[in-house]
């Protein structure tokens, strides 16, 4: 997909191609693909989202996407041009990822069970059956569940490169060759148990990988969502027509009805009406909105029609533009590598030259090349990196479920790795540390005969304010009085006539304060006034936060009033009408300052913060974009499980460093072994397989971790 952007001697234009690039595994692939189009004559600049796995390129009109395309391959990688939505990936590729994976334990788990026949010490013609078993068990398995692998690889030796696909790929076809030369002339040995096992746990690694990206496109997706689908639109001559958001163009008038959401920006020509603009303030309570008074995409017309003039549309909205900083905002995130994949980016190669140099110096010194070959196999898979893959991935898994259990799902094994960094937190105030639902505080200065009409009147109104007044007289068991002509004022309220006296529920005569309401019965009127609580343990879970090395402090696009409410009554400064671009900012000036910040918000304005920041939690309460781009999830109504978290993830992680201990203590111990010949691949299967349950074992501890 290409968009124009003009260069800074505003006569030239640069044209932005996006490509998906699906083999884009670590950050030494980020590296070669940037430094490589860099290069390029005409191309300005190049970057890689890993999140996405896409690349976005910065160049001149005179290079078409096909030659970009080409100069991607040539890199190494295979390119597809993105045609349609720039944040959009094809899904497809997950799904076969976890095709090959459930293939790939299929195969694991039957030849497992004839080598552990061969290991207990069936021979001869018994032998040999389980070996041709597991041979056609392995082969068919190898050659579906490995494409990704020997795909990628091959693009690579292709164009003279080589990737971290590579060595896997020739470390699995050698050990899958090697067992089909021994079985077919009946040796004693074969080992396509390693080459299968070794390619389940490289793509579980894969899986969750593809699992993490999914989830970031979705988020932005979800938001790209809030917008209508499309507006009637007035013609000239006083018709009007449906026109799709696509075809929106700027100068058209849009008819919004109550109820409706705005499919592009613009400015108010005619009537007035209150709309909720939580998606670019989080500010809870609606705002008024009458003539010559801006309107956003994706925000909700509450309560009477407007006339709208168009003044952008498609990418050119506040919506795409807050879709496009989550975007950038996980490009930033994105370059944080598991340290199973750092470590696994260097030792991979390194065994795989070991093996080749213990092949060569058998060879040299007389063993004959089929010994030779055995030691080199031997090598590789005492060697497998099944131990070490193990080491971060089964840590987080028993260590989500310990915290899954306690109210916090964590959606990205990873964040467990970043939340024990954390040593700054930001909150925002409507509906995280508040519980974002005003509760009536003085139902008790009304009569039964008012509380009645309060009652008919609120829940006839969509308004929050009416919601909440709703929700705390239904908890009183109170009855709807009978009321007539029930009908909505735009910008006023509720009214409607209880017998031959008038009634109404809506703004109070005299009051700044947005959670309040005002019943007049008669000519008699009461304020009814809502709060909107903080959440319980909210000052106990800042104390904990603070004790564990993390200082806090609120981030809001609420109005100062009250902010200074919540962060008085919790001893935190505060910074109140932040925009979406005003909490990434601010992320961004932490993080630049040396923080690494953990983000806590709910609302459709938070989802670029959340993917800005270090790590983010959002909780169970929060639109759909903000549990998207949060990085995990509580479902209580108490912010405790938020420093539960924290001290579980640095748990983790010490958890973590003990297994990298304990697999490259096996590597130490047992590669000098393999190399002077003294294990067999039978040894070596054995020997790795149970540097993996150790690692499962320690990681089995953190059970206990979240009480």
């Amino acid at each position: 997909m290409n968009a124009i952007a003009p260069i800074n001697d505003g006569q030239s234009r640069l044209i932005v191609s996006r490509f998906a690039v699906p083999a884009i595994r670590c950050a030494g692939c980020i590296s070669k693909i940037e430094n490589g189009l860099n290069a390029v004559p005409g191309i300005v600049s190049s970057r890689v989202n890993f999140s996405t796995k896409q690349v976005a390129i910065s160049h001149l009109p005179e290079l078409p996407d096909d030659q970009l395309r080409r100069e991607i391959e040539t890199l190494g990688f295979e390119a597809q041009i993105l045609a349609d939505n720039p944040l959009s990936e094809e899904k497809g590729s997950t799904d076969k990822l976890i095709r090959a994976l459930a293939v790939a334990g299929f195969g694991m788990m039957n030849i497992m069970l004839l080598s552990v026949s061969v290991w207990s010490g069936a021979a001869g013609v018994t032998r040999d059956l389980f070996h041709w078993l597991s041979a056609l068990i392995a082969i068919p398995v190898i050659s579906y569940a490995g494409r990704p692998f020997f795909a990628s690889a091959a693009m690579a030796l292709r164009y003279g490169r080589t990737n971290m696909d590579v060595p896997i790929s020739i470390g699995i076809l050698l050990a899958t060759g090697l067992s089909i030369y021994e079985t077919a002339t009946g040796g004693e040995h074969a080992y396509f148990d390693g080459a299968v096992m070794l390619l389940f746990f490289l793509l579980a690694g894969r899986v969750l990988d593809g699992m993490m990206r999914d989830r970031a496109r979705e988020g932005i997706g979800a938001l790209l969502k809030q917008t209508a689908p499309g507006a009637m639109v007035l013609e000239d001559d006083g018709n009007t027509r449906w026109v799709a958001s696509k075809d929106l163009l700027p100068e058209m008038q849009m008819m919004v009805a109550a109820g409706e959401s705005l499919a592009a920006d613009g400015i108010i020509v005619s009537g007035s009406s209150s709309f909720d603009c939580s998606l670019m303030t989080g500010e809870s309570v609606p705002q008024p909105r009458s003539k010559d008074d801006m309107v956003l995409a994706g925000t909700l017309n509450l309560t009477s029609p407007v006339v709208v003039r168009v003044t952008a549309t498609g990418e050119d909205t506040s919506v795409s533009d807050i879709a496009r900083l989550m975007d950038e905002a996980g490009q930033r995130r994105s370059f944080y590598v598991r340290i199973a994949d750092r470590a696994a980016r260097y030792y991979a190669p390194a065994v795989h030259s070991l093996a080749l140099l213990a092949f060569a110096f058998w060879m040299i010194v007389g063993a004959g090349w089929h010994q030779s070959l055995l030691i080199a196999v031997a090598v590789l898979i005492i060697t497998c990196p099944c131990a070490l893959g193990l080491a971060v991935p089964a840590a987080q898994v028993v260590a989500s479920g310990a915290l899954l259990r306690k109210g916090v799902m964590v959606k990205d094994g990873s964040a467990l790795e970043r939340l024990a960094e954390v040593d700054y937190a930001l909150f925002d105030k409507t509906g995280t540390l508040t519980l974002g639902r005003p509760v009536p505080v003085n139902l008790d200065d009304l009569d039964l005969g008012q509380k009645q009409i309060t009652l008919a009147l609120a829940q006839a109104s969509r308004h929050p304010v009416s919601k909440g007044i709703r929700t705390g007289l239904l908890a009183q068991n109170i009855e709807p009085a009978e009321l007539e002509d029930i009908q909505e004022l735009p910008g006023e309220g509720m009214a409607a006539r209880w017998g031959d006296i008038g009634a109404m529920l809506g703004k109070p005569e005299k009051s700044e304060d947005h959670l309040s309401s005002q019943l007049t019965v008669g000519g008699k009127s009461v304020v009814i006034q809502l709060r909107d609580e903080i959440r319980p343990d909210a000052l106990a879970a800042i104390a904990s936060l603070q004790t564990q090395g993390l200082p806090s402090s609120i981030i809001s696009g609420d109005n100062n009033r009250s902010v200074s409410l919540v962060a008085d009554a919790l001893g935190l400064s505060a910074q109140a009408g932040a925009s979406p671009q005003d909490k990434v900012e601010a992320i961004t000036r932490l993080t630049d300052s040396g923080y690494k910040v953990l983000m806590v918000g709910d609302g459709l304005n938070d989802g670029p913060a959340l993917a800005a920041a270090h790590v983010s939690i959002a909780p169970g309460t929060a639109s759909d974009v903000g549990q998207q781009a949060a990085d995990a999830v509580f479902t209580s109504d108490s912010l405790m499980p938020i420093a539960l978290s924290v001290r579980v993830a640095r748990r983790t992680m010490q958890i973590v460093h003990q297994n990298f201990a304990l697999a490259i203590g096996y590597n130490i111990f047992a590669v000098p072994l393999a190399l002077t010949g003294m294990v067999t691949p039978l040894i070596a299967a054995i020997a790795m397989s149970l540097s993996s349950l150790i690692v499962v074992g320690n990681a089995l501890r953190l059970n206990g971790a979240a009480k």
